[in-house]
């Protein structure tokens, strides 16, 4: 995502999306109560006889609703219209359509620092791994996302039989490695990496013969070849390095981090109660919410104290995390009630 210029003090950014991640960034930052202006279609009457027609016009709207729609690419942004233009009443419901190349201006009251931060984010520089995850049966191709993960393909080699492993080998990484060449030439990956049980990825290594190909690879060990796999993998020590740049990476181990305090006993909190609790005690190093509950809270209506647990939050100096609901770590976050907290100190439940 561009800013192309903003005052946060004004309350206004102007933006243009560049990418898939940009939208589901977006969905977490627009709210109901912000005002939205952009280009958009709408059907008008030119006279009482004639046909309704399709025209273009930039239309400021005051936000009611915001919805993703992942596998459509799209961001559908739901309100009524604040200001008359042309044939269009103010107060007529209507619903931007915001896509890729989409640019558009974004108005808030007020920009909390999580906020700014999330919008930030989503400006910087995007690290996408391709993840290929394989043993002499199995391989699937992963291209990790800022919310997730995409699976690209799988693919099946021979079935486990002694006498036809050499065969195996012989057809099947051949095939692996002509996936990993296109993926790599459409998607442009800053690392491939490789993983597998066993010394199954050092075999197909030696067999990459693209220098460029070569010099992006790196190999990792996996107990499992599965979608599931992938979440294993981006927690795996000798990848630390690599990742370290990985919003993908870091949310998982943030949600481990916090999975290790509560162990501890007296130094995390997770559910709403708990975490209010913390809030208020000044105690939360880390905040992590996960994006579901949020989308569920603006549903409900219920929203404004979700909203206050993090500005106060980041008021007393913690750190807000919003984690994605599509990968393993965003998934064990749900389980904990979709909210928890890293403590400064300890306290009693």
């Amino acid at each position: 995502m561009q800013i192309l210029s903003h005052d946060f003090r004004k309350g206004y950014a102007k933006l243009r999306v560049n990418s898939l991640d940009d939208l589901w960034y977006l969905s977490q930052i627009i709210e109901a109560g912000d005002r939205v202006r952009a280009k958009t279609t709408r059907k008008i009457k030119l006279g009482e006889k004639e046909e309704a027609v399709k025209k273009t016009i930039t239309l400021s709207i005051a936000v009611e609703k915001v919805e993703f729609h992942k596998y459509n690419n799209i961001l559908r942004i739901a309100g009524k219209t604040d200001e008359e233009k042309e044939d269009i009443p103010k107060g007529s419901f209507h619903t931007i359509s915001i896509d890729e190349d989409s640019e558009f201006t974004l108005e808030k009251e007020n920009w909390p620092d999580y906020l700014i931060k999330r919008l930030k984010e989503a400006a910087e520089k995007r690290y996408q791994y391709l993840v290929c995850v394989f043993d002499r049966e199995e391989g699937y191709f992963f291209l990790t996302k800022n919310y997730g993960y995409e699976l690209l393909t799988k693919i099946s080699g021979e079935p486990e039989k002694k006498e036809k492993r050499a065969a195996a080998k012989g057809q099947f990484y051949p095939e692996i490695i002509k996936l990993l060449g296109e993926y790599a030439g459409r998607f442009n990956p800053e690392r491939i990496i490789l993983a597998s049980p066993a010394f199954y990825k050092e075999d197909l290594a030696k067999l990459v013969k693209d220098g460029e190909l070569k010099k992006k690879i790196v190999l990792a060990t996996c107990s499992s070849v599965d979608e599931s796999a992938v979440s294993e993998v981006m927690k795996r020590p000798e990848l630390k390095e690599t990742l370290k740049q990985s919003r993908f990476w870091e949310e998982i181990n943030l949600v481990e981090e916090l999975l290790i305090q509560i162990n501890k006993k007296g130094m995390a909190a997770y559910g709403l109660k708990e975490v209010k609790q913390a809030v208020d005690s000044g105690a939360v190093e880390k905040l992590l919410v996960i994006d579901s509950l949020i989308q569920k809270k603006k549903e409900e209506g219920k929203f404004e104290e979700l909203n206050w647990l993090m500005r106060n939050t980041e008021k007393s100096k913690g750190e807000v995390h919003i984690i994605s609901s599509e990968h393993e770590g965003g998934k064990k976050l749900n389980g904990l009630g979709g909210i928890g907290a890293i403590l400064r100190f300890k306290m009693e439940w």
